[in-house]
């Protein structure tokens, strides 16, 4: 019976050694595999990774953004969010969300009137420092008691003046971040 299992077991083996050996040479995956010429290739691995973020070579899904190259753009290097974020730091922020292009404050009382309350809620359109490229709502909820509160979109001159002082703010660090270049 042992025999028998282990006759079973040099059969498959062998089997499954003859599909392989029919799937490619080593000829072909050496082919497939480039070698690195070591005098032209950075050794230490810090260097190898800022050049090949220089050259725009990353890992990539595809060709999903269209360009073949990878972008690396962070929330500290878009002048928008960042005079956005500097422009609103007086409110705590329930949602900031940099890959969604979001920012929603908590809501907030300057403690003149207990029953009035705003939210404000920033959707980034673009990275570009313009006037069209931010959406600035503003809520304002109105309790006459603690459990009795309406809420509703308002059309103040707070969404004005803001989308005003974060354009100015971009602005400013736009062209200080082009200046360091």
């Amino acid at each position: 019976m042992k025999t028998l299992t282990l006759l079973k077991h040099f059969l498959l083996f062998l089997i499954l050694g003859l599909f392989l050996s029919s799937c490619g040479t080593v000829d072909k995956l050496k082919s497939v595999r480039k070698p690195v010429d070591l005098t032209k290739e950075p050794l230490d691995p810090d260097e190898r990774a800022r050049r090949n973020i220089r050259e725009g070579r990353g890992i990539s899904l595809g060709n999903i953004a269209g360009g073949g190259k990878t972008s690396y753009e962070f929330s500290t290097s878009n002048p928008m969010w960042r005079a956005t974020l500097e422009t609103i730091d007086f409110i705590p922020l329930t949602t900031v969300d940099y890959s969604g292009g979001l920012i929603i404050s908590d809501w907030y009382n300057d403690n003149v009137s207990t029953n009035e309350s705003i939210k404000i809620s920033v959707r980034f359109l673009s990275n570009e420092v313009r006037s069209d490229s931010i959406k600035i709502q503003v809520f304002e909820k109105k309790c006459s008691n603690q459990n009795n509160c309406t809420t509703k979109l308002v059309n103040s001159s707070i969404s004005n003046e803001l989308t005003r002082a974060i354009l100015n703010k971009a602005a400013i660090l736009e062209k200080s971040k082009d200046t360091k270049k």
